[in-house]
């Protein structure tokens, strides 16, 4: 099967909003996502890092620098204010060239970002963390 573009989604929660921490998580979430499908850094096109509103202490989106990949196109973003949203959570979307299908492909999702899609109505998740 040649290459495809696809999405792999992750999401994580925080302890409290502190750069350390936010670095830490990111970092955490996006190695995760990396390993559990098999991602060469090579392959990956570009990322969006979103945080919800009450994230305020560092950039999310800082941690793939801190990460070595400096060549990798990142965006970071707020999430809307809306009531009953996840509070103190990180969301990554990257875009990587992959030869598995979509439904090969593990969304990671840690801590209290485990229910994002069942609170969503969405079904249970795609990936959960191990014990996280």
């Amino acid at each position: 099967m040649a290459a495809k573009l696809r999405a792999v989604r992750g999401a994580t929660t925080l302890d409290e909003d502190s750069a350390d921490q936010v670095d830490s998580r990111v970092r955490e979430l996006m190695a995760e996502m990396i390993e559990r499908n098999g991602i060469d850094p090579e392959d990956l096109v570009s990322m969006l890092v979103t945080a919800s509103p009450d994230v305020h202490s560092a950039f999310p989106a800082s941690a793939a620098r801190r990460m070595g990949l400096d060549d990798v196109p990142v965006i970071g973003a707020q999430e809307l204010d809306v009531s009953g949203a996840t509070p103190l959570c990180i969301r990554v979307m990257m875009h990587v060239q992959s030869e598995r299908s979509r439904g090969e492909i593990a969304h990671v999702y840690l801590r209290g970002a485990q229910g994002l899609r069942e609170r969503a109505g969405l079904g249970a998740p795609d990936a959960v963390g191990r014990g996280r």
